[in-house]
């Protein structure tokens, strides 16, 4: 996800340094830093798009942000952990966790569900898609978590109902994909998204206990457990993210 929305970011005329966890990865027109403290140097807004809290806790405190630097996180890291990340940041923090995949990152046509006093940012987010603003940084990072409650539940489901008709013996995927289930179908049957059922696992995870009596939910936790088993198309076969 980084990689074209920083992309997007250098083709909208911004000066961007990057720096990447893995190695080799470069964004052409930016310039790559050979560590997170570097790429942090001297700038303005520094956004961060990662896999989950510990990636997160581990690069900010290695970016040694200064006090005028605003942090944007754009990671999915829950309401709770993003409370606990304010405290390793001196200066503004903005949660803008986004809705999308791969593809829509490439296009600027992401949901990005910006919390927190969004003063001065509204081109650097616009850059991303639609900018949906929430009053602080955990109702962000709920809102996201809800989202992908329901994308990832309702894949879930749609797995349930196919299992359901070859049991009862009767082809009911025309109807799936024209009924309720449709938008699950669509990007069942998707090329595009590239989301790792370990990455569910996670977002599932950092509901903690709330989620509990949640019939999707729960149903999905089922499916996503182990966290390196394939929830039908939902998890890339090449182990993108």
């Amino acid at each position: 996800m980084g990689l074209p929305m920083a992309a997007r970011l250098v083709a909208a005329g911004h000066d961007v340094t990057t720096w990447n966890r893995g190695p080799g990865r470069v964004v052409p027109g930016a310039t790559s830093a050979d560590s997170p403290g570097a790429a942090a140097a001297g700038t303005e807004v520094v956004i961060t798009m990662l896999s989950g809290p510990a990636a997160v806790a581990e690069v900010v405190a290695a970016a040694d942000l200064a006090p005028d630097t605003v942090l944007v996180d754009m990671s999915t890291i829950g309401p709770d952990v993003v409370a606990e990340l304010a405290a390793l940041v001196p200066g503004r923090l903005v949660a803008a966790p986004v809705g999308g995949s791969v593809g829509k990152a490439g296009a600027g046509a992401l949901t990005v569900f910006a919390g927190g006093d969004l003063t001065g940012l509204a081109e650097v987010l616009g850059v991303f898609g639609t900018v949906v603003p929430f009053p602080d940084a955990r109702s962000a990072q709920a809102a996201k978590l809800v989202v992908n409650t329901a994308l990832v539940g309702g894949l879930a489901l749609l797995g349930e109902l196919r299992e359901l008709s070859e049991r009862l013996d009767v082809d009911v995927a025309a109807l799936l994909a024209t009924g309720p289930m449709a938008q699950f179908v669509t990007r069942a049957t998707g090329t595009g998204a590239h989301f790792t059922t370990a990455l569910a696992t996670k977002d599932l995870t950092l509901l903690d206990d709330r989620a509990g009596p949640l019939a999707a939910a729960a149903l999905a936790r089922l499916h996503t457990i182990p966290p390196d088993a394939e929830l039908g198309v939902l998890a890339d076969p090449r182990g993108r993210s």
